[in-house]
């Protein structure tokens, strides 16, 4: 099975993360995509535990800003 990637995200109005389209079209609110993330259902990324004690995903260092989560189109 091919794992997804994340194509897509939905942002609050501080510009937070809220939510993932992945390459096959799924919606994944932000606690879900921690899951799937977890599960290693999803390319490119990885969980890490912040300061403050909660999960958060990031892309995979790789060098290439262009390419972060934040940098992807929203939908």
């Amino acid at each position: 099975m091919q794992r997804e990637s994340f194509v897509a995200v939905q942002k609050n109005g501080d510009g937070d993360i809220t939510a993932f389209k992945t390459s096959s079209g799924r919606v994944l609110q932000y606690e879900q995509a921690l899951h799937e993330v977890r599960g290693g259902n999803i390319e490119g990324v990885n969980v890490f535990k912040g300061k403050d004690g909660d999960f958060y995903i990031r892309g995979d260092a790789d060098g290439d800003p262009t390419n972060n989560l934040d940098q992807l189109p929203m939908f």
